[in-house]
């Protein structure tokens, strides 16, 4: 066998994408939030960039007029010379937002409620006295929750608690999950102490016991600090029952609820009542008094300590109804991005002969930086604002009438219509919302895939895999809850509706609605 080496010349053609596109496109996929967080880096690196407070063209029916028809279809021109580590980073910006990188042409999967964050308007300080606005809203933003350790740890420092149990206390809630649970055994968090702690005798595991059942009296809310579900609801029955004459509930509730949580958990979770009236002894009329009364209690207490507040959705695009002309118009809901332009003064630095031409290198390449900065979101504008006018167009129904008109539509047709990439459309309409007559809407909720319904007569019309759901969930809304349907039967109920779709269809989506199973569904 013989091993060489050789040189051999090809010739041949390769599509590469310059790493300045590769930047628009991230400019492209980025949601209004990353946006304005973008420009606000820039702005702060770049000195030949600046804002402007040229106000936007009003265009018709209100918003703003972002790029004329001749515009639209203007090529952005980039520049390939630069770093290759814009590769790497929009690589790395898909891995962290996979939903946004993926060109789905149906929406089978649940739509997440993206959010965008809610900036003030940004101004930087022009160094004449001027306040600055960044530095006014960092100062106005509200101080950090708490965490949940922390918020009990300082509880635990006020607890009515014997104080040799204090120490073992606070070693114990270190080890408390984000839902008050702890499932770290005695023995471990024993273990894991410092050894000071065990040489002088504050942590032994009967004081770590002692110091847990103290946790569990005296922290707030009742059931922090339970090593199961079980004892989570048995401690807040606990607490519950001290209130329980002013509630106005009767004694015997309270010893039933515990039987049930003690010794029947599980059939519980299976709404397998008749079982549990069986083997417990009760009354169907008892137990069902006593889930009422566990109904007001919580599986996870702790989380309303550190309940996120969820941020405000910020729609990237306004679509509006004018009633005199029976038509929908759209614009952009970009007022937050500020309106960017080169600093004249460094462009006439570059003209200076006294000027070193190193300076004006730096100058000239933070000129181009930030000229590209600009055709790019102005780019991001026109693609964004054409893609919703066609949706708009192609959903017409779906405004007129709601979600279960909802359409197929496929993100190749939309980029056949615009004459773009689909690729293109699908960075387009990644983690964007649109507000629309019926609500804020996810953009990507317009394309999806669907089916061919039929009525009596054989005929119909496609019907979007969303608007299938709606009429799923109405299906089981109208249903005898009795006597709740199977996943069978809701196939018939779909068919007489003209949506033939298989069981396995049905029970994906019902999955995806959080509807529970036929079995847990029924009520007695």
């Amino acid at each position: 066998m013989r091993f060489d080496t050789s040189q051999h010349m090809r010739l041949g053609q390769h599509m590469k994408l310059a790493p300045r596109m590769i930047q628009s496109m991230e400019i492209l996929q980025m949601p209004l939030a990353d946006l304005q967080e973008r420009i606000e880096q820039e702005l702060e690196s770049n000195p030949t960039l600046e804002l402007t407070e040229v106000e936007p063209e009003v265009r018709e029916g209100g918003g703003e007029q972002v790029a004329s028809e001749d515009d639209r279809d203007r090529p952005m021109e980039v520049d390939a010379a630069h770093g290759t580590e814009d590769f790497d980073r929009l690589d790395s910006y898909g891995e962290s937002n996979p939903e946004a990188m993926e060109n789905q042409f149906d929406s089978d999967a649940q739509v997440e409620r993206g959010s965008a964050e809610d900036y003030s308007d940004y101004r930087r300080s022009s160094g004449d006295g001027d306040r600055d606005a960044k530095m006014d809203a960092m100062a106005a933003t509200p101080s950090r929750m708490e965490s949940l350790g922390e918020q009990l740890t300082t509880q635990w420092g006020l607890a009515d608690a014997d104080e040799k149990l204090k120490p073992a206390g606070r070693l114990i809630i270190t080890h408390l999950e984000d839902d008050g649970y702890l499932r770290t055994p005695l023995e471990t968090i024993l273990d894991r102490a410092p050894q000071s702690m065990k040489d002088s005798g504050a942590v032994t595991l009967e004081i770590l016991e002692r110091a847990l059942k103290a946790i569990q009296l005296f922290l707030e809310p009742a059931g922090v600090g339970a090593r199961n579900a079980g004892e989570c609801l048995l401690l807040q029955l606990d607490a519950l029952e001290e209130e329980r004459e002013e509630l106005g509930w009767p004694a015997e509730s309270f010893g039933h609820a515990r039987t049930l949580v003690a010794n029947h958990m599980d059939d519980l979770m299976q709404n397998r009542l008749p079982r549990v009236a069986e083997r417990s002894g009760l009354t169907m009329e008892q137990i069902k008094e006593a889930l009422m009364l566990l109904k007001r209690l919580s599986i996870a207490p702790a989380k309303r300590l550190v309940e996120e507040s969820a941020r405000p959705i910020v729609p990237d695009a306004i679509v509006e109804y004018l009633a005199d002309e029976d038509r929908y118009i759209s614009y952009l809901n970009d007022s937050r991005v500020p309106n960017l332009r080169i600093n004249q003064e460094y462009a006439k630095l570059t003209k200076s002969r006294e000027m070193p031409k190193k300076d004006k290198e730096f100058i000239r390449t933070n000129m181009s930086n930030a000229q590209w900065l600009i055709d790019a979101v102005q780019q991001r504008r026109r693609t964004i604002l054409r893609v919703v006018e066609a949706v708009v167009a192609n959903q017409r129904e779906f405004f007129d009438y709601g979600p279960q008109a909802l359409k197929p539509l496929p993100m190749t047709q939309v980029a056949e219509e615009l004459g773009i990439h689909v690729a293109t459309v699908s960075r387009a309409v990644a983690e964007k919302h649109v507000a629309t007559p019926r609500g804020i809407w996810p953009l990507r909720k317009f394309f999806s895939g669907g089916v061919q319904t039929k009525n009596e007569e054989g005929q119909g019309e496609e019907m979007a895999w969303d608007a299938i759901k709606v009429a799923l969930r109405e299906v089981i809304d109208a249903e005898d809850k009795s006597k709740p349907l199977s996943d069978e039967a809701l196939v018939d109920e779909l068919k007489k509706r003209g949506i033939e779709i298989a069981r396995r269809t049905v029970a994906k989506y019902r999955d995806q609605l959080q509807i529970p199973p036929k079995r847990l569904r029924k009520t007695f």
